[in-house]
């Protein structure tokens, strides 16, 4: 079932330049409350009167962030917003990465209502779905928001996506921007051949899948478990979120690398790391038809706040991994060919797992097939089938 009313609101969700560059942690609860503030501008006086005579509603939505990082204070502070936008209707209580529920049993907790709702990593969604692949990057996908937005707004993918989240009892509220992923690394892997024998973090799914196909040794570990598995030497290295979170939980203490892509492709592997923002339907169903849609608004708007601030971050934070001697390494063209090759026929490989896999796909194909985007030919894609 298409979602026409709110895909739209996707398209919108990537910062500008000009926000980006301007706007400053202080202002970050004011640019909420005047995103949230302004849409139930919409909502009638008595309605707001008679929501706050009602019961309010308590979500409890648990993060993929860990408590202290960027992204976990941006979070707690966008929930702070979400009782005054909806006039006391809802009030979301946060909760860090593994307060509640493991990372990646937090969709199971929602369904099951242990937890109301979830603020998810969606590339923990393969496990769960194999159309949860293309929730989120993956090896030689999008590598842009903008391209993501157009594949959920122009390309019908949101209304997709609502359908799958529906079959996992949860209703999704919108998609938070987020970054872009690194490697950190204990080793100088200079080359897709540096790649073999190495013991990898991966978040499993098609990724893993990728690197594993390139000769690493991939391991599926949570993102608590990522630091202390460097520090050990457990792994040789690791998939984990963008330069600021990464920064603060300290990885420059454990690897001497950070390996990324070409100037073309800067992450090969998950250039557009999504999360969600998604509750238990029975939450859902209790809210008003207007809150319903101001909810939306407000993901919208916590995802280009969450977007911009998160970029702010991660310019303050490079310097300072040069400060301490981390080497950053990109890889040439010729590996990323070389990745893409083997990512190709994985792409076709999850897309025809089922049938919600293929058509959540084939959203993704129109748009690196669009000429604004122009990722794809159908010469690269002449040799494969996708069975719809």
């Amino acid at each position: 079932m298409q979602d026409d009313k709110h895909p739209s609101r996707l398209i919108t969700d990537v910062a500008s330049p000009t926000e980006t560059l301007t706007k400053t942690p202080a202002s970050r609860r004011s640019f909420l409350k005047t995103a949230a503030l302004g849409s139930a501008a919409a909502v009638a006086a008595p309605w707001v009167g008679n929501v706050q005579a009602q019961e309010g509603i308590r979500i409890r939505m648990q993060s993929s962030w860990p408590p202290g990082t960027p992204g976990y204070r941006i979070f707690e502070e966008w929930t702070k917003g979400v009782v005054e936008a909806t006039g006391g209707e809802v009030s979301i209580e946060p909760f860090p990465a593994g307060a509640v529920a493991g990372a990646f049993e937090v969709a199971d907790a929602v369904r099951n209502g242990v937890l109301d709702g979830q603020n998810w990593f969606t590339v923990y969604w393969p496990g769960k779905m194999p159309a949860g692949v293309f929730l989120t990057a993956y090896p030689m996908g999008l590598s842009l928001p903008h391209q993501w937005d157009i594949m959920f707004g122009a390309y019908g993918g949101f209304g997709l996506a609502k359908d799958l989240y529906r079959k996992q009892g949860q209703e999704l509220l919108g998609y938070v921007h987020h970054d872009m992923n690194l490697i950190h690394s204990k080793k100088p892997l200079r080359s897709f051949d540096d790649f073999k024998g190495v013991k990898l973090r991966m978040p499993g799914g098609i990724v893993a899948e990728t690197f594993a196909a390139a000769g690493a040794r991939t391991t599926l570990l949570p993102g608590s478990e990522v630091y202390p598995a460097l520090e050990k030497g457990t792994i040789d290295a690791a998939d984990y979120t963008g330069a600021a979170n990464n920064y603060e939980l300290g990885f420059w203490q454990v690897a001497d690398y950070i390996i990324m892509g070409p100037p073309s492709t800067p992450c090969l592997h998950q250039a557009v790391d999504l999360m969600d923002i998604s509750v238990n339907r029975r939450v859902f169903e209790r809210m008003s038809t207007q809150t319903q849609d101001l909810m939306h608004d407000l993901v919208a708007g916590y995802s280009r706040e969450h977007y911009a601030a998160i970029q702010k971050a991660n310019a303050e934070a490079w310097p300072k991994y040069k400060e301490k001697g981390v080497e950053i390494i990109h890889l040439t063209e010729n590996d990323a060919d070389r990745f893409r090759e083997i990512a190709v026929p994985l792409w076709f490989k999850w897309a025809n797992k089922d049938k919600d896999a293929a058509r959540l796909f084939k959203a993704h194909l129109d748009t690196m097939m669009d000429p604004a985007v122009a990722l794809i030919t159908p010469e690269d894609i002449k040799d494969y089938e996708l069975n719809l």
